[in-house]
């Protein structure tokens, strides 16, 4: 645990300047050149793994949260199985927003 938040934490750290230089490039663009950057291969697979790397990362993170913080043991569990869903629900939810916006405009 302790070597992936480490590693998911320094992709983030590479993974936000992606995202400003995304944010910039696509401040002025009509609805065509954001469809046809995103469509890219190399930027929809930077911006897939960044789908990826921060919902890990987030769930590692409130993983420490929960662990120091919910002492009874039935609901630290419940607690851990939520936040894992709830990480899992937003890499999913993201990915196939990108999928949508790659493949079908």
């Amino acid at each position: 645990r302790f070597i992936v938040q480490r590693a998911t934490g320094a992709l983030n750290v590479a993974f936000t300047v992606f995202l400003i230089w995304l944010v910039v490039r696509l401040a002025s663009a009509d609805a065509t050149s954001m469809g046809d950057l995103l469509a890219n291969p190399i930027v929809a697979m930077v911006t897939g793994l960044m789908i990826i790397s921060t919902p890990i990362h987030m769930r590692i993170g409130m993983r420490e949260v929960i662990e120091d913080y919910v002492h009874d043991d039935k609901l630290n569990r419940l607690c851990l199985l939520l936040n894992t869903l709830v990480a899992a629900v937003i890499a999913l939810a993201t990915l196939a927003a990108l999928a949508k916006l790659v493949f079908w405009g």
